[in-house]
């Protein structure tokens, strides 16, 4: 015979005062406590020059109603303030149906510092609008980016002071195509992908490829417990979570945790700004 532990008034309370208190962290706290990721990113082949220069990787800002653009331009006057070489932001600018928060998206933008070596984006699947599918809404973004000195790459590559910057388009908006790249990616030539949904990395153009992919999409999963994975992944490739990734054969991926959130919660994946110093492999 098995006897049920007596629920007091106090036990009670103290249970109810608790899940309030952690309600109140997973939505007011920890949605908005960045935490500021610093790493090394050792690539082969890396000028002397470049050598100790500063990454700043940004990811899924998902500018909207529900994101606070006030903590969004903090973030990005933080950002100004770790005084990078160059920044880079693996897509996902807003939230929208129709393209209804470009004009928000620029007025967030404009409290980003372009570094010397350039600010580079590549777009997520949200910044194609309803259905992932708009492309003239896309379109207008990137002008607007464009305006503010970001150079939304699209399925494409830049030279920067002697790295090579390729940018992938989004997966889920069938946009993603390495073709025009595929030189690139079999290139020697020091070189950075941005591509906002990390299953890319799993594709037969990075074959060989040698060097890291920079991605976003993941959130981290938002939530999660101590020492379990986050129980909602948008991948096929679930590990595919938050982090470093070593891929083999000269492979790294790198998944960002997000700056902004579809829903405004989050438990053990506080939003992240990376900061990767550049070193030689």
């Amino acid at each position: 015979m098995s006897i049920l532990p007596r629920v007091t008034r106090r036990r009670f309370l103290g249970v109810l005062g608790g899940a309030a208190v952690l309600g109140f962290y997973t939505w007011r706290v920890e949605p908005h406590w960045v935490e500021v990721v610093h790493r090394d990113m050792p690539i082969p082949n890396l000028p002397d020059p470049l050598v100790g220069k500063t990454l700043v990787q940004l990811s899924d800002l998902h500018v909207g109603p529900r994101v606070d653009p006030e903590y969004l331009q903090r973030s990005l006057r933080l950002v100004n303030e770790l005084r990078p070489d160059l920044v880079c932001i693996t897509g996902d600018f807003m939230t929208c149906d129709q393209g209804e928060q470009i004009d928000e998206v620029a007025r967030v933008m404009e409290s980003l510092a372009v570094p010397k070596m350039g600010c580079f984006a590549v777009l997520g699947n949200h910044d194609y609008g309803r259905g992932w599918s708009q492309m003239q809404i896309a379109d207008r973004l990137v002008s607007r980016l464009t305006d503010l000195g970001i150079e939304t790459l699209r399925n494409a590559s830049r030279m920067t002071d002697g790295l090579r910057v390729i940018g992938l388009d989004d997966l889920w908006s069938k946009r993603f195509n390495a073709a025009p790249v595929s030189a690139d990616l079999a290139s020697s030539t020091p070189s950075v992908v941005l591509s906002h949904n990390p299953d890319t990395a799993d594709l037969y153009p990075f074959a060989h490829y040698r060097g890291w992919i920079l991605s976003g999409h993941t959130h981290g999963g938002q939530c999660k417990m101590p020492f379990l994975p986050p129980p909602i992944v948008p991948v096929k490739n679930r590990r595919y979570t938050a982090g470093a990734f070593d891929l083999g054969e000269g492979r790294h991926l790198y998944i960002n945790r997000a700056l902004g959130y579809l829903q405004r919660v989050r438990l053990g994946v506080r939003p992240e700004i990376t900061v990767f110093r550049l070193t030689a492999a």
